[in-house]
This record gives C-alpha cells, structure tokens and sequence, in this order.
C-alpha cells in the first residue's frame, strides 16, 4: 500500500518538474534582465562622452576600468560572475570564455549571419554541473556601435597613436576588425542556484 502512494505522488512530481524548471527559467531570466542589462547602457554612454570630450584614447580607459567597475558593483550586490567575454578577446585574462560561452557566442554569429539583429540576442538556461550542481546561464549579445568601431574597427583604420595605447594596454589584443552589427561578444552572467 505504502508503494501504490509514493508512486501515485512521485509521478506527478516528476512529471511537473520540466514545468518547475521553465517557470524558474523564466522567473530568473526577468530577475537577471533586470539585474544585469542596467549596466550596458552606463558603459556605453561612458564611452561615447569619453570618446566626444577627450579622444579615441580615452575610451580605453572606459574599457578598462569603468565597466569592469560597474560590473563588480553587480557582484557585489548580488554574488553572481557577472562579465564580458568575446571570441576574440581584448583581455584575455578577464575576457575569455568558458566552453558554455563559446557555444552561445558561436551561435549568436550563427543567428546574425542568418538574419538576426544582435541586439535581440540573449539566452538563459539553468545547467547542471559535473558535481550536480545548478546554475543559471546568461548571456546577452553586445553589437558593434557605431561607437566601437573606433576602436574595434578594421585595424588599418585605427590611428598610430591608438594603436600604440591598446598595445600599451591590451600586448595580446584581437579584439580588432569588427564592423558595425556584428557580435563584439557579450554580457555573461553565472548565478548558482
């Protein structure tokens, strides 16, 4: 008797829990929309006064220290890895993405290529982990702007005096060629559950 009761309550539970899995998705993708995204518009504003007030070279400076500034202030209010990440990195040491990453990257070139426009790109997913472990997964798309072709254009256009800064900066840069529409790489979000 005492079997016939567990298996008539341990059916439904199991049958409901890909409903439980995409009512939390969505609930965490809205939750992490309204976390995370605030941030993009701060860094690109950042960026285009900094190149209209002071020059190409200022805007290294946003890069560099401004948003992974913001970023961080995310991080420490919330405890999620929050970061940017690209195919072809400008910081290897912060920029570089996971294999998760790189699958999503891939596939928003893939989407833009066929069509898509990359600022309408984003996915979120919870994935289990090797140890069993849920997490919520998180990227948004970041496009080349018009902003971030001064310094993420084709590199023959970058001026002499750029060039130089971002190899000051960046001696490992790749993060050049880009043209307006195009995938830079994206926002990146890890919340354990």
């Amino acid at each position: 008797m005492k079997t016939a009761i567990f298996a008539t309550l341990t059916v439904p539970l199991l049958l409901a829990t890909p409903l439980l899995w995409a009512q939390d998705a969505d609930a965490l993708l809205a939750e992490t929309r309204k976390t995370a995204l605030p941030v993009l518009p701060k860094v690109v504003k950042a960026m285009q006064s900094a190149v209209q007030e002071q020059g190409a070279i200022a805007a290294i400076a946003v890069c560099k220290e401004k948003a992974p500034q913001l970023l961080q202030e995310i991080r420490s209010q919330t405890g999620w890895d929050i970061r940017r990440v690209s195919l072809k990195t400008r910081n290897a040491t912060t920029g570089k993405p996971d294999a998760w990453e790189v699958r999503q990257l891939a596939d928003f070139n893939i989407r833009v290529a066929n069509g898509a426009k990359p600022e309408q790109l984003e996915i979120g997913e919870i994935v289990s982990g090797y140890d069993g472990k849920r997490t919520y997964r998180y990227m948004k798309a970041l496009p080349v702007a018009e902003v971030c072709q001064t310094c993420h254009g084709p590199a023959d256009s970058l001026s002499s005096d750029l060039k130089a800064a971002l190899a000051s900066d960046y001696p490992h840069d790749r993060a050049t060629g880009y043209a307006t529409g195009e995938v830079r790489g994206a926002l990146s979000v890890k919340r354990p559950l």
